[in-house]
């Protein structure tokens, strides 16, 4: 059993008045009277706030911060972003917290008051940036501290994996740093920048093993944008050696599906046409909060995982389905899915709801089976060609995006060919590319060497662009001459033409144009306008086209059906 230990000054305190009552009481009032002076006395509050008061005497409304700290309202802050789309989507858990504190914010530098740093550890490249952005802020700060402005003094905060990664360094080295906040320490942060104004480094970096957010209503920084980001989970049990994620952003836990329909239908009321379900796997999600007599599916022969899989509650299929009820005009997407847990029910869904888009995330990291199982990635090249050969079929003309890693350790070349393989035999409409970039705290840092050069690692990673890229061209030219569903996202400021997306998340370039629109009449194209466009030229990366006329997905797919459209392919 834990046993608890009290500060000496109140041990001393309560032995004196202990020993006087034992004159006057016997042993059961003695306890009694003890434990009465213990509720009454100081608490944690008075403790961190430093107070003075006679140890067991009452004070009502203990505030939390000292009264010494100055009022963080209207204070005005700028926020830089990096990295992943849970980045986009914290961004905006942020911003809901601080503006219901009173803060503004600003997008001009000099404006603002309080420069937040979103920042992402997954790869050296990614942080080396950050170092950088924040080589420029100390400079800033500096130069404000010396301008007749100097009464409003900078403060720099490190958010997100970053934070969490480095901590000790950004607060020892980096004295410019005012605050440190973790991935699950958002709500914290009216308090963190309170304490900072008593010229303290403030910092909470602790992982939780329950905060999803689920009721903080994200504020869009981007209002005007077509599309938004939803995390529907948090955290991460596959423990990938290669991956920082699980000690970034801790365990996985899942938010109840209640409040993530709530999110879709409130985005929806907004004018919100495409929304992304965001999770490190959300193929695993599952809201154990739920009573339901949902099936565990059986993971799939040639998988494998390191953790025990939770049991019941509703899945990942109960999820999309109940998202893509909520409007049938609203694009559904989502990523990642890790290819060890891909049910058919998953598949039956995305098959059957005309607005959930058919294209599927199977990050395959390496092609080479014995790379893999360095990796723990649970599956060899066998397992995973079966999967692609099996959503295929399962979904026809379905797309297929992936991430792929060169230079993993101890990756012969020979090895690196079956990876060049693997992007040969699978026509993949999107990928990430990256070479390898060791992480502190992950199993790959504990158990193996970097040892492929740096050299050879940026030679493997052009060799994979340049195959990605003469496959995604022969993909896109296949297209021409048939006519796409386009999302209209916004207008080029350069050449005046109109960028949008198709289903499988390819960009979409046309000429402004007034064209017929459903009731008949005609018009001009905006941002959030479903448009059929016909297409007439490819490159890697884009596609060019023609648009015919405004529609919604209901009344395009009715004439047009996906399938048909596109044939079977591996």
């Amino acid at each position: 059993m834990m046993s608890l230990r009290y500060p000496s000054r109140l041990v001393r305190q309560i032995n004196k008045i202990t020993r006087k009552n034992c004159r006057c009481f016997s042993a059961p009032t003695r306890i009694t009277t003890m434990k009465d002076k213990l509720n009454h006395g100081p608490n944690l509050k008075e403790f961190i706030t430093g107070s003075s008061e006679p140890i067991l005497t009452e004070r009502p409304n203990i505030p939390y911060l000292p009264d010494d700290i100055q009022d963080i309202s209207k204070r005005k802050v700028f926020f830089d972003v990096y990295g992943c789309q849970m980045n986009l989507n914290d961004t905006d858990i942020v911003w809901s917290i601080l503006e219901k504190e009173g803060f503004e914010r600003t997008e001009i530098e000099e404006e603002a008051d309080i420069f937040l740093v979103m920042t992402c550890a997954i790869r050296e490249g990614a942080e080396t940036k950050i170092w950088h952005r924040l080589d420029h802020l100390r400079g800033f700060k500096r130069r404000r501290a010396l301008s007749k402005h100097k009464n409003r003094p900078v403060k720099i905060a490190i958010l997100g994996c970053m934070a969490e990664r480095l901590k000790e360094k950004l607060v020892e080295k980096e004295k410019a740093v005012d605050v440190v906040a973790g991935p699950d320490s958002y709500r914290d942060l009216p308090r963190l920048l309170a304490l900072t104004d008593s010229g303290q480094t403030a910092v909470n970096v602790l992982l939780s093993l329950d905060e999803t957010y689920a009721d903080v209503v994200p504020v869009r920084l981007n209002q005007d944008s077509v599309s938004a980001f939803i995390s529907i989970m948090r955290g991460c049990d596959n423990m990938c050696t290669y991956c920082i994620v699980p000690f970034t952003r801790g365990r996985e836990r899942s938010r109840p599906i209640t409040s993530i329909v709530d999110e879709v239908r409130y985005l929806s009321d907004q004018g919100v046409k495409e929304v992304t379900l965001l999770g490190q796997n959300v193929n695993s999600y599952r809201d154990v909060s739920t009573q339901s007599e949902a099936r565990d599916t059986q993971m799939a022969k040639g998988f494998k995982t390191v953790y025990k899989n939770k049991k019941g509650g509703l899945r990942f299929a109960d999820l999309l389905d109940k998202v893509s009820s909520v409007d049938p005009e609203m694009r559904i997407r989502f990523t990642a899915a890790h290819p060890k847990d891909f049910p058919d029910e998953v598949l039956q869904v995305i098959s059957e709801r005309a607005n959930i888009c058919k294209l599927l995330h199977l990050p395959a990291q390496s092609g080479c089976s014995a790379v893999l199982a360095r990796m723990r990635r649970g599956y060899t090249r066998h397992a995973y060609l079966q999967l692609v050969h099996h959503v295929t079929h399962a979904i026809p003309g379905v797309g297929l995006s992936t991430d792929m890693i060169c230079g993993f350790c101890g990756e012969t070349e020979e090895e690196f060919q079956e990876t060049l393989s693997l992007m040969q035999l699978v026509d993949y409409n999107v990928a990430f590319l990256f070479p390898y970039s060791m992480r502190e705290k992950t199993t790959a840092y504990r158990r193996y060497k970097d040892d492929v050069p740096e050299q050879v690692k940026k030679e493997r990673h052009s060799r994979m662009i340049e195959l990605y890229r003469k496959k995604s061209q022969l993909l896109n030219e296949a297209e021409i001459g048939n006519t796409h569903l386009v999302l209209v996202e916004s207008i080029v400021k350069k050449t005046g033409q109109i960028l949008g997306r198709n289903e499988l998340y390819i960009k979409v370039l046309f000429d402004q144009t007034e064209i017929l629109a459903q009731d008949g009449g005609r018009r001009a194209v905006t941002p959030g306008d479903y448009v059929a466009v016909k297409i007439v030229g490819a490159k890697s990366s884009v596609l060019s086209g023609i648009p015919l006329y405004h529609t919604s997905i209901r009344d395009f797919y009715r004439e047009t059906s996906w399938g048909d459209r596109h044939a079977v392919r591996m």
